[in-house]
């Protein structure tokens, strides 16, 4: 049985998150928003707190994925993948785009945590990792990806284009997913950690976007860049009976974490939202059906209702990780559930604020920029539900489009 309540020894780690939001993510969140590409000096001291937050194994706050590991634990665990879930909520409650330039808690560390193994994670500690999947001609079919890698001697040789690279810029390097044999399919794509400088590895132009503008988003190239062949993350086979499962794992921690800061952002709008509401005299009532109350109390009372859903889900994934479960259908369906639920409630949010929510007065018109990203990356709405659909059904992907 799944308590889903906090546990008492991740309250601490939830204080200080809640504590670095409150304190130095909302005072510069409309700043960063108007200078886009700048980078947020500031961040660079608090860092180094959830540096140390990780290595004394609590788990961070912050972006970085959490490996998992095979013991003979009896009992519920209540571990890092749910300490870094709680802790990037609260850090979203103060701003999303922030939390994606943290150094060292980029979604390439996720990847890294996930399928290197213990050499490659001691080498690559304390390295700032984005990760590079997408490419103009692939979006959300990763499977469909184009990016070569060749083995030549004792290096890969890497050819291809990525696009939408969070912190593509800023990181120390980038783990990139290339095939090494387009003909065998899913099972030939694998990861590369490609560190910046490395000859043939260019980044082509940071994008200017709708949200998330704190955040830099490259558009990556590269040209016959010689990796080292002990770059790749995990075993260099190719298995065709484990398809994709390697590389994918990677999604099983990054989804709930995604989840976990749309969460984060839906709060923050509806504790705004509720303020007002309450200035204005509507107040919401939680011992009366929704269609005797005011209009806007009603409204409020549905969108908590979707933020609850969202937030039980992404606590349950990151539960069934750490206690060694498959969690592929719970990841998407918490990642598919949070993030529909942050765009409809930012946007219910800003209408329910009327002409506050429209200005730049309040931080609502932001959140609701900020939230459509979080319902696109780490796999569309439209492909979690093809995920939740084919896992139910016990469909492949080939039997269900």
């Amino acid at each position: 049985m799944i308590n889903l309540e906090i546990p008492k020894k991740a309250q601490t780690l939830v204080n200080q998150a809640y504590q670095a939001a409150a304190e130095v993510f909302r005072p510069i969140s409309r700043k960063y928003d108007r200078a886009e590409h700048s980078y947020p000096a500031e961040l660079d001291m608090l860092a180094a707190l959830l540096d140390g937050l990780n290595s004394s194994g609590e788990g961070g706050a912050g972006a970085a994925g959490v490996r998992r590991k095979d013991d003979d634990t009896k009992g519920n665990r209540n571990g890092g993948n749910l300490s870094t879930v709680l802790g990037a909520i609260e850090m979203c409650w103060g701003d999303v785009a922030l939390l994606l330039s943290m150094p060292r808690q980029g979604l390439g560390n996720a990847a890294i945590a996930s399928v290197a193994n213990d050499e490659q994670l001691q080498r690559f500690a304390g390295m700032w990792a984005a990760m590079a999947i997408t490419e103009p001609g692939c979006g959300s079919d990763s499977a469909a990806i184009t990016a070569t890698a060749t083995l030549d001697g004792d290096e890969y040789v890497l050819n291809g284009e990525k696009i939408f690279v969070t912190a593509g810029q800023r990181a120390d390097a980038v783990v990139v997913w290339a095939t090494l044999d387009k003909s065998k399919g899913r099972a030939a794509i694998k990861s590369f950690v490609v560190e910046k400088g490395t000859p043939g590895f260019e980044v082509v132009r940071l994008e200017h976007k709708l949200g998330i503008r704190a955040s830099d988003t490259a558009v990556l190239r590269f040209e016959n860049c010689r990796v080292p062949r002990e770059n790749l993350l995990g075993t260099p086979e190719i298995d065709t009976s484990k398809g994709f499962a390697g590389v994918m794992q990677t999604f099983d921690n990054t989804r709930p974490l995604v989840a976990a800061m749309a969460i984060g952002v839906a709060r923050a709008a509806l504790e705004e939202t509720g303020r007002l509401l309450a200035e204005a005299g509507v107040k919401v009532d939680y011992d009366k059906p929704a269609n005797t109350q005011h209009a806007a109390a009603a409204t409020y009372l549905q969108l908590e209702a979707d933020y609850e859903a969202a937030y039980l889900l992404a606590l349950e994934s990151a539960w069934m990780a750490d206690n060694r479960k498959p969690n592929s259908l719970q990841a998407s369906m918490a990642k598919a559930k949070a993030g529909r639920s942050v765009v409809d409630i930012t946007l219910r949010c800003v209408e329910l604020a009327g002409t506050l929510g429209y200005t730049e007065e309040l931080l609502l018109e932001k959140w609701s920029r900020d939230a459509k990203i979080l319902d696109i990356f780490e796999g569309t709405q439209q492909i979690q539900q093809l995920i939740v659909a084919r896992r139910l059904l016990g469909k492949t992907s080939a039997e269900l489009k």
